[in-house]
């Protein structure tokens, strides 16, 4: 998949949680999310795009994505 759409899928989940959490628990909530909902691959190429500082994140959708990488080793290389 490529890397904006699944920026904008983060964004869009993120876009669900913020209003009804503030926003430590809503990056909680859209990192859980990505972890029970999305395929293994997809979080590994979201962590990658995080990793290299690439991606138009949403605040919330950064600290989601920072929580999942926290959680996923560094590639062997």
């Amino acid at each position: 998949m490529h890397a904006e759409q699944l920026v904008q899928m983060v964004n869009d989940i993120s876009a669900f949680f913020a209003p009804a959490s503030p926003a430590a628990e809503a990056a909680a909530e859209v990192a859980g999310h990505l972890k029970h909902q999305w395929e293994p691959r997809m979080r590994r190429q979201i962590v990658e795009i995080w990793r290299a500082g690439e991606g138009d994140f949403s605040a919330v959708g950064r600290a989601a994505v920072a929580l999942l990488a926290a959680e996923t080793p560094h590639p062997a290389g």
